[in-house]
């Protein structure tokens, strides 16, 4: 039996008029761009806002970053003891976020049951992350949610829902002006516009009726995987989210198993979307191999991982996964072997990490298809292009793989990415 992984919480949202002034993007965003974040110092001065409660990436290591760090606990408990947040009770938050093409990318705010989480590979929970978690990148989020009284969560779930029972009434109802406002305005720094709808009562207890079918119907929705308690995936925040956990498996220590049922660090903040939603593109990152036998390394990889290929390119396409190869102005299309794996980025990625151990040649991940085309001119090189992931074998692939490649997509832009604005206690 899966436990509740999703539910209504306690939500704080800053009591204030001039919310554009407090929200900032998520910490690991321009992390080589300190300008960007010198940028947001300057539009905030010294008002209170998010940034005054959270570490941004590009400051790690430098002496602001150190200063920054050892405030934010005081910060926080400050703002608490003034009654900075207003404090709305076992709800969600329903977010609908105009994006700069005016797309309009829906949510729902709620806690996940860390109970229901676990980062570590082979992993058999509810919720798991897409990517292998890079233990190094933990303990700088740890130091600062240890002391924390706090968090403002810049987590994102998805939900394989390809039939958008999930968020469908929810938005329609926002739309008809049936749930309240709590807020509506345009992000900093070019982020778009969003807006926030209370969901209680009524309204929050018939998405739990909902949310309670789609995680009954999981143990049918992968035939042929043999699963049947995968729920959610970490689609943003994963290394955040890994330190909640590590600390609620220290924390619980210590208490009771009465205890441990609604101790707040048990839980987690998080934005739910539905991977399905056309607002939702998966951008595949591809892959170019420098200082390296270019024709020796896909000869091989033809040898032990491809079923076809066709160096004129055309429209053959046997069952398998199409990669484009690129050797200076020689391009070839080869299908790889679906047998070996449900992506074609697991299948590649696992051929050239064997391949790189044994042979010279450097890996680099790639965004945009005449990128890749041009680095693959120079000398010892060569590029693949990788096909766009079907949004299901997103959650086949962490299955079969238990996680998914380092870098096997991108989820939109950096001015994208969620914005910290909701709030729980933790402790």
């Amino acid at each position: 039996m899966i436990q509740k992984p999703f539910q209504a919480a306690n939500i704080l949202l800053p009591d204030l008029e001039d919310y554009e002034n407090f929200s900032v993007v998520a910490c690991d965003q321009y992390s080589s761009q300190p300008e960007y974040w010198e940028e947001v110092e300057k539009q905030l001065q010294d008002r209170t806002s998010a940034l005054s409660f959270i570490l941004p990436e590009a400051w790690i290591g430098t002496p602001k970053g150190a200063t920054h760090q050892q405030g934010i606990s005081a910060r926080m408990e400050k703002a608490l003891n003034e009654s900075f947040f207003k404090v709305h009770p076992d709800c969600y938050i329903f977010v609908r976020r105009t994006l700069n093409d005016d797309t309009v990318r829906q949510g729902l705010i709620g806690m996940l049951d860390l109970e229901t989480y676990d980062f570590n590979a082979g992993s058999k929970s509810a919720i798991r992350a897409t990517e292998a978690t890079i233990l190094e990148r933990i303990p700088p989020r740890v130091n600062i949610r240890k002391q924390a009284p706090l968090e403002l969560p810049h987590i994102l779930l998805l939900a394989d829902d390809d039939k958008d029972e999930l968020l469908s009434s929810i938005n329609q109802k926002a739309i008809n002006g049936q749930l309240p406002l709590l807020y509506d305005f345009d992000l900093m720094q070019n982020g778009g516009h969003i807006s926030g709808y209370l969901i209680d009562q009524d309204d929050a207890s018939e998405f739990d009726l909902t949310l309670e079918k789609y995680v009954q119907s999981i143990s049918s929705k992968y035939p042929g995987l043999n699963e049947d308690s995968l729920v959610f995936v970490v689609g943003d925040g994963n290394h955040s989210l890994a330190a909640a956990k590590t600390i609620w498996e220290e924390v619980k220590q210590n208490l009771s198993e009465e205890e441990q049922i609604n101790h707040p660090a048990r839980f987690a903040l998080a934005e739910l979307e539905n991977i399905h939603h056309d607002s939702q593109v998966f951008e595949p990152i591809h892959r170019i191999i420098t200082e390296t036998s270019p024709d020796e390394l896909l000869e091989v990889l033809k040898k032990d991982y491809a079923l076809f290929s066709d160096s004129r390119n055309d429209e053959a396409n046997p069952a398998g996964f199409p990669v484009e190869c690129i050797i200076g102005d020689h391009i070839e299309m080869i299908w790889l072997d679906s047998s070996k794996g449900e992506l074609a980025i697991a299948i590649l990625q696992n051929f050239l990490d064997q391949y790189l151990n044994d042979h010279p040649g450097k890996i680099d991940y790639i965004h945009g298809n005449s990128e890749v085309r041009a680095l693959a001119q120079q000398d010892h090189a060569i590029g693949f292009i990788l096909p766009g992931m079907n949004k299901s074998s997103l959650f086949r692939g962490v299955i079969a793989d238990g996680s998914l490649p380092r870098k096997t997509f991108s989820m939109g832009h950096a001015n994208e990415k969620r914005f910290y604005l909701e709030g729980k206690i933790i402790r």
